[in-house]
């Protein structure tokens, strides 16, 4: 055992995250006796990464810690051998309950946040992880205890404020939701996803205005985030500015050639202005991107239709409909689809 992986074993024990962040950055640079890289420093700081809520950086050192069978023994190995030495410190228990979270292991990673919760009844932070193992089971009011009790217990830990603004607003309770995200700013005013979630929930009051300035700071903390670039774009097309709207779906697609809906979002625009051979481009880049979306079939069976091309266009509604979710926008579908002289069962 290297002098690194003791320090940082005492660090994550004692909470000290800093510390434990920066002795496995030091553990995982320490050479060892074979070529195969260690991923147990890469999960310590994965751990340190999840407890600020740092989680685009939490999947990078996930992947490469808990992402080969052989890294997943590897780390089990040790964290069994942590809380077998330290059975008394609520640390070890929550570090192995956010292993047992992220092999799949839902279940048996309740135990351990039980545990670690009765051994430090003031720590904010198996309450926090209990709630996300509760909110990804959808069982929304049960996350929502559980947030509300990091909360009570830490008022200044920010993730825990905006989960459970995330999940009063997947509920609609918008004005539960708006102060959660509220104070987080308040707490960190260079949280981009808190600006956005505020952002999104004002626009869901109808604060458009309040909206696209929370979403502008967003984006001037985070200027590559796609999401909030498409979010934009939404509230300006909503808003009948259909030049800024375009210019963010644009700005979405250079920082996420992946994000479907801006592809989609961006072909509707260009086919309401008559740009056809660009929509089709549009709506081909967004199937490619995610193969059952509704509104690029929609959009390609559309462009099919006004060039005269009757089967194409049936066949390409057919998939929308298919495809499609929502009831209304479904029989709407179907309306085109009749109009062109097609059923449902084409």
């Amino acid at each position: 055992m290297t002098e690194h992986q003791i320090s940082c074993e005492r660090a994550l024990l004692d909470g000290d995250w800093e510390q434990a962040a920066h002795e496995a950055l030091a553990w995982a640079r320490h050479p060892t006796s074979t070529d195969r890289r260690d991923p147990r420093p890469h999960f310590a700081l994965n751990v340190v990464q999840l407890i600020k809520g740092q989680f685009a950086e939490a999947w990078s050192s996930h992947a490469l810690s808990l992402q080969e069978p052989d890294d997943i023994a590897q780390v089990k190995s040790w964290l069994d051998g942590l809380v077998a030495r330290h059975a008394d410190q609520p640390n070890a228990h929550l570090v192995m309950g956010l292993f047992l979270s992220q092999s799949g292991q839902s279940e048996q990673s309740m135990q351990s946040y039980r545990m670690a919760a009765k051994l430090a009844p003031q720590s904010a932070y198996p309450h926090y992880f209990l709630a996300q193992i509760h909110e990804r089971a959808n069982h929304l009011e049960m996350a929502i205890k559980e947030y509300r009790e990091a909360v009570r217990l830490d008022p200044d830990y920010v993730p825990a404020r905006t989960n459970l603004g995330v999940a009063y607003q997947e509920q609609g309770r918008l004005e539960m939701a708006i102060p959660q995200y509220r104070e987080a700013i308040k707490l960190n005013p260079s949280d981009a996803v808190a600006h956005a979630n505020l952002a999104c929930a004002l626009a869901e009051q109808g604060k458009m205005q309040a909206a696209l300035l929370e979403y502008q700071e967003a984006l001037r903390l985070n200027p590559r985030d796609a999401e909030v670039h498409f979010a934009l774009g939404g509230l300006y097309e909503n808003k009948n500015r259909p030049d800024l709207a375009m210019k963010e779906y644009r700005a979405a697609i250079e920082s996420n050639r992946d994000l479907a809906p801006a592809h989609s979002a961006l072909g509707w625009m260009l086919f309401d202005r008559g740009h056809r051979e660009e929509a089709m481009e549009c709506f081909n880049q967004a199937l490619r991107a995610d193969p059952q979306n509704a509104r690029a079939y929609l959009g390609v069976a559309k462009c099919y239709a006004s060039r005269g091309k009757v089967q194409l266009a049936i066949e390409n509604y057919t998939k929308a409909i298919k495809y499609e979710q929502d009831p209304q926008k479904k029989n709407e579908i179907m309306n085109n689809l009749y109009k062109e002289g097609g059923t449902w069962d084409t």
